[in-house]
């Protein structure tokens, strides 16, 4: 283990640095198998992989070409991708996204061991001890956990995101100046400290809440203005330029991902619903319980460095509140909030439709402060060596305890028979359920997702309609209904074809099995600007509860707007209304700073109006929507739908 400027901090024991390394490298070998052998790539992980090809493409961040929205939450799993597959040059972005996800995940639970391990260094000086791993075990026996370190999502960089920084503030707590010890930290180590607290907010939004309170640390525990500006600008300068960037090229405050979800609303009820489904199939309050109790004996010891006599930090250190901020026990109170935090802002979200997964960061929070636990070895006189003996005696029946339990946990069903169900809590196993759609127990290419209901009819749809048009999903699983353009191609050339559009759901499988000049947008809002700024539906199924009409997908595009056009399911005056709706001239600047091409003009203009833009909403009525508006209903000659066979417009 070494310092801040690269010297031994702390003279391990041979057992200590031995144990731990060998306790890192049995729990990374066997998180990484157990996610090996659960791997796949999930729906949503190729909607990444659908923007990283228009990159590639010279497209832009955006999911369909000509439209800029973000249809990523995190910016930097975005541009990492980005950056490994123009480095893997022909390999599959499936497989790119699989094997850096993987590493990242392993890499982050390795770094967060290493940092437990180093916080307790201080209380391990001159004595014989080994290190178990405790909460390290019980976060890689958690199947979601396995299921979510590769998934094609940015959960693995979030892994090495908190283990990454879990390190580097145990560091900074341990670096006060001290007599023949190690200098404070240097200007380099802390402008490299807050550059990674301030990229929490790219690597997920609500990382900020963790980024944030690290920098307010750093800026409490630092010594003067010169130290000050530098954790501003480190931590500061990369987020606040996206933001910038975020507001006049997409025209929003934070990614479309939370525009179409509601972020800033609450499920209450939902979240405690989804906190029980994560809890429930692995009784998560059993190694709960446990850890408090290994952590109470352990903490006992006092492992933040005030055994023999050692006390950090010294009288010439900063002064009280400093010393406060900058100390191991004000690091363990960071990670353990930082993961209460997560856990209420999930909660009052209302959680998420796939079992476990946005519970996994709280998870790893608090489990930080114990992922490694040292058993030390008694010494001293009889007396102490008796008591040395009970507490050595209770660490390792907890640990047995919670090895028993991670074993049994790691084997569990999980959700059971309602893994692939969407019932009425809307949540699902979701690698289960896909492995269950589409036939292969690791779905990991968008190929294997064509065995997916619909999907190969799309392509077949696609194919036998050159002169263009818009798919909607029919009732029948083998085709796709089809609405021809206005105004279709006369004679299309081997390299010339009409538009297509397809409104669908699962807009990762859609979007990487068709060309790119394939628009591709769903009812939820996740590609779609007019859905993303519609109402939050109250009883939605959560993370869908947004549904917007077909209609306005006819209505919005140059697609036949009268029968026998228009399927018979839909009634044209509501396609009608849609289409007069979208001349509301609030809803044609909305939709005008993602479309209309950017340019110095546009890109101030959506810098400007980016607040106004963000809480813009439309019914998703096109009635209701004409009278919020103040337009009149149009006229319109087509026969209102009566539930029978429409003969002509």
């Amino acid at each position: 283990m070494t310092g801040a400027v690269g010297r031994p901090a702390f003279p391990y024991d041979i057992t200590v640095r031995t144990s731990l390394w060998v306790s890192v490298a049995v729990v990374a070998v066997l998180f990484g198998w157990g996610a090996w052998q659960r791997r796949w790539i999930a729906d949503d992980g190729l909607i990444v992989l659908r923007t990283v090809r228009n990159l590639l493409a010279g497209n832009g961040p955006v999911f369909n070409a000509g439209e800029r929205v973000e249809a990523n939450t995190s910016v930097v799993w975005t541009y990492l991708l980005y950056a490994a597959s123009w480095l893997s040059g022909p390999m599959r972005l499936e497989y790119v996204a699989l094997v850096l996800a993987l590493m990242l995940s392993v890499a982050g639970l390795a770094m967060l061991m290493l940092g437990t391990g180093r916080l307790f260094a201080p209380g391990l000086l001159g004595r014989r001890a080994v290190m178990l791993p405790a909460g390290a075990l019980v976060y890689i026996a958690v199947p979601p956990a396995r299921d979510f370190a590769t998934s094609g999502l940015e959960s693995g960089l979030v892994m090495a995101y908190l283990g990454l920084l879990w390190w580097m503030m145990v560091c900074w707590s341990q670096a006060h100046p001290r007599p023949g010890g190690l200098p404070s930290p240097g200007r380099v180590f802390t402008g490299v400290l807050a550059f990674v607290a301030g990229c929490s907010v790219l690597v997920r939004p609500e990382l900020a809440l963790i980024g944030g309170l690290a920098l307010i640390m750093m800026l409490i525990a630092a010594k003067g203005r010169r130290a000050r500006v530098l954790i501003v600008v480190a931590g500061g300068l990369l987020p606040v330029g996206y933001e910038i960037f975020r507001m006049g090229y997409y025209g929003l405050l934070f990614p479309g991902t939370a525009l179409a979800k509601d972020a800033a609303g609450d499920k209450w009820s939902q979240g405690v619903i989804y906190l029980c489904n994560f809890n429930r199939p692995y009784a998560l309050w059993i190694p709960a319980v446990l850890l408090v109790g290994l952590g109470s004996v352990v903490w006992s010891r006092g492992p933040a460095g005030r055994r023999n006599g050692i006390r950090y930090p010294p009288a010439s250190a900063p002064g009280p509140l400093a010393r406060s901020a900058q100390s191991p026990t004000a690091v363990v109170v960071f990670i353990l909030l930082s993961g209460l935090l997560q856990a209420l802002y999930w909660i009052r979200q209302g959680g998420d439709f796939m079992h476990g997964r946005v519970l996994l960061v709280p998870l790893l929070c608090l489990l930080a402060p114990v992922a490694v636990v040292p058993v030390v070895f008694p010494h001293g006189t009889r007396l102490s060596r008796e008591a040395g003996y009970w507490l050595a005696g209770a660490v390792c029946a907890l640990w047995m305890a919670i090895a028993g339990w991670s074993l049994w946990a790691a084997n569990s069903p999980g959700m059971g028979d309602d893994a692939t169900r969407v019932t009425y809590s809307g949540i699902v196993d979701e690698r289960r359920f896909y492995a269950q759609a589409t036939g292969h127990a690791h779905p990991l290419t968008a190929a294997d997702y064509l065995d997916y209901p619909r999907m190969r009819a799309v392509l077949v749809a696609l194919n036998n309609t050159p002169q263009g048009a818009l798919l909607l999903p029919s009732g029948n699983y083998d085709q796709w209904d089809l609405v021809p353009p206005t105004a279709p191609q006369a004679q299309p050339g081997l390299s010339e074809k009409g538009p297509h559009t397809v409104f669908f759901t699962n807009l990762g499988m859609v979007g990487m099995n068709v060309g790119l000049d394939v628009r591709v947008i769903d009812q939820i809002g996740l590609a779609n600007p007019l859905a993303a700024h519609t109402a939050r539906l109250q009883h939605g199924r959560i993370g869908h509860d947004k549904n917007l009409f077909p209609d306005w997908a006819i209505a919005d595009g140059p697609w036949v707007k009268w029968y026998p056009g228009v399927p018979g399911y839909l009634d044209a005056q509501w396609v009608a209304q849609a289409e007069a709706a979208l001349k509301c001239p609030a809803t044609k600047a909305m939709l005008n700073s993602v479309r209309a091409p950017m340019g110095f003009h546009r890109f101030v203009s959506n810098l400007l109006h980016s607040f106004e833009f963000t809480r813009y909403r439309i019914d998703r009525v096109p009635r209701y929507e004409l009278i919020r508006c103040g337009l009149a209903m149009p006229e319109t000659g087509g026969v209102p739908y009566t539930g029978l066979p429409a003969t002509g417009p």
